[in-house]
């Protein structure tokens, strides 16, 4: 067996009072494809500087193949000091060939006479790709490499990476990446590191099965306090399980919507009846929007219904801002109009996170420094309501400036998404989010009773979340597809293309002895969606009750009851939702 590019052993690095990790054995064989798999917080972008060797260890010892290169692509590229973009490109531990360097830049399509301080985070970065893939590397780390890439950028780099003949082990959201290129699995959790033989794929069947084994280990110990600790993880859990529900939801609207956008690819505004124009919230007709001689918007027609979430799609430069400002108003049309509804209360999130200061605590940020917030007409405690986005309650008093990037923006998710709101405008919401925050967001907008529009990237979650997509492809054409991003690219794909060669049919399955849910099965399907409504409001109604600042010292007795009771109903909720999801995939299997 050949020695490893680069291995670590008993690997620890201590941060303040305590270890960050400790004891972790990693080695890197050649053509690896490690995907890194962990929450925010966790260590992955320290861990992948101690592998780069860029941070020395506080324990351990790093061995690399002599003669080997380690090359890192960083998160947020350091520019400063470079006067363009190439002489950035072109410096470096391994200084690489100036005409690979160009040849790169050329093909992901940017300008590296672009001066340094001016350039955009997306420039920067595709700068960054052309010198780490022109160094020749032996092993590659990545870290978020899509952030600020374009769909066609991201495309480029799968194809190159898969044509790649060394290693790497790469840090990212972008689940269609991750699943694509990765045939090995690093998970660091909670200070140990594990690893498998399988790509991102099956990561969270495997990730799950770690979890329930541990849980019946902690179970056999009756080690309560032990369980209490993976709150966060077995959340996380279910929540996963609920997602299959909303999926199937979601492929309900978009069969609705297929009825009301007209011929696939083609943006027609849909011939919508009385009642139907009541639930509208933007229309667009003959929308046209030029900049100069280029027209970015071309003749574009679409009515967007009251609870339609709209994904938009396309290169950069493609218009998506464009289009995006002329749906919400901030931008008027060359020709055509574009209406709103006169009650639209919008609430929008832009990729800058720009209202997250730093020096502010996390309680002044939900709560304005009290103890409740009001979520949608809800009171909620703060430390319940931090659970609800994944953080542990103690980070109430920490300082928005001590976490992480994905931390800001999943506090900023919880903080906006408390307002009374019925549009929702997400601009890249996916930049800096770990897998976990990304599941809470597709829940979150799932759960949204509003119209919502994403500008993104990320392809697996606009597949996930959106009921149409608007593509657009440079030309000033903006295609109407319903479906998400697989629907569009399916759209895109040449008529004239070679199709790929087609694996025998494997012979059908046995069909099952019964066609169809029990008795008690099918009334138990029709009727928990309505349960489990009664059960919510129930809740909510205790919420409210419970959100008294003074019954507590007025009637601990009725505060304990309360208490007692929403949590006795919460699990009965679980338990409906589980049993309902159970059945909904029965029924999925027998056709029913």
């Amino acid at each position: 067996m050949a020695a490893p590019i680069l291995s670590f052993e008993n690997l620890g690095l201590s941060q303040g009072t305590h270890w960050l990790f400790r004891n972790l054995d990693i080695f890197v064989g050649d053509r690896d494809r490690l995907a890194l798999i962990g929450r925010n917080g966790a260590g992955k972008t320290t861990l992948l500087k101690l592998i780069a060797g860029q941070i020395e260890p506080d324990e351990g010892t790093r061995s690399v193949r002599p003669g080997a290169r380690v090359i890192m692509l960083e998160q947020d590229p350091d520019v400063s000091g470079f006067a363009t973009l190439r002489d950035f490109a072109l410096a470096g531990q391994f200084a690489p060939p100036a005409h690979e360097v160009d040849a790169i830049a050329s093909q992901l399509g940017t300008d590296l006479n672009r001066e340094a301080a001016t350039a955009s985070g997306g420039e920067r970065r595709r700068a960054a790709i052309a010198r780490a893939l022109a160094s020749e590397p032996d092993l590659l780390l990545l870290d978020e490499p899509t952030n600020h890439l374009d769909i066609d950028a991201i495309d480029w780099l799968e194809g190159w990476l898969g044509r790649y003949n060394g290693a790497f082990i790469v840090i990212s959201h972008d689940r269609a990446f991750l699943t694509r290129l990765t045939r090995q699995t690093l998970w660091l959790d909670r200070g140990g590191i594990r690893r498998n033989e399988i790509g991102f794929g099956g990561f969270e069947q495997w990730m799950e099965a770690v979890y329930a084994e541990e849980a019946r280990a902690a179970e056999k110990l009756d080690a309560r306090l032990k369980i209490e600790a993976h709150w966060l993880e077995r959340g996380v859990t279910a929540r996963r399980k609920r997602n299959q529900g909303r999926l199937a939801k979601l492929h309900e609207m978009r069969a609705q919507r297929a009825a009301m956008v007209g011929p696939q690819g083609v943006a027609k505004i849909a011939v919508a009846s009385d009642d139907n124009k009541t639930k509208s919230v933007i229309t667009a007709e003959h929308v046209t929007k030029n900049f100069g001689d280029r027209t970015v918007i071309r003749d574009f027609s679409l009515r967007i219904q009251r609870g339609d979430r709209i994904g938009i799609v396309g290169g950069n430069g493609a218009g998506k801002t464009t289009l995006l400002k002329l749906l919400t108003g901030e931008l008027a049309p060359d020709s055509g109009q574009v209406r709103q509804a006169k009650s639209l209360d919008m609430i929008f999130i832009d990729q800058q996170r720009s209202l997250m200061q730093a020096d502010r605590r996390v309680r002044d940020v939900l709560a304005e420094g009290g103890d409740w917030i009001d979520v949608r007409g809800t009171r909620k405690h703060v430390h319940g309501y931090l659970k609800e986005f994944l953080f542990d309650p103690s980070l109430a008093e920490a300082r928005v400036g001590t976490l992480s990037g994905g931390e800001r923006s999943r506090l900023l998710f919880a903080r906006e998404f408390a307002r009374e709101s019925n549009l929702l405008v997400l601009d890249e919401p996916t930049n800096d989010l770990d897998l976990e925050t990304l599941d809470l967001l597709q829940e979150v907008i799932a759960d949204y009773e509003g119209t919502v529009l994403i500008v993104s990237h990320d392809r697996d979650f606009l597949d996930r979340t959106v009921t149409v997509t608007l593509g657009l492809d440079g030309s000033g054409t903006v295609d109407v597809i319903v479906g998400g991003y697989a629907d569009w690219a399916a759209k895109r794909q040449p008529k004239n293309a070679p199709r790929q060669e087609k694996k025998a049919a494997a012979p059908p399955p046995p069909k099952s002895a019964s066609t169809k849910l029990s008795y008690k099965d099918q009334r138990d399907f029709d009727l928990l969606p309505k349960r489990i409504e009664e059960m919510e409001a129930a809740i909510a109604r205790d919420e409210q009750a419970l959100a008294d600042p003074d019954l507590y010292s007025r009637d601990p007795g009725r505060f304990d009851l309360l208490s007692k009771a929403i949590e006795k109903a919460r699990a009965e909720k679980e338990a409906a939702e589980e049993r309902w999801l159970e059945l909904a995939e029965k029924a999925e299997g027998l056709g029913t």
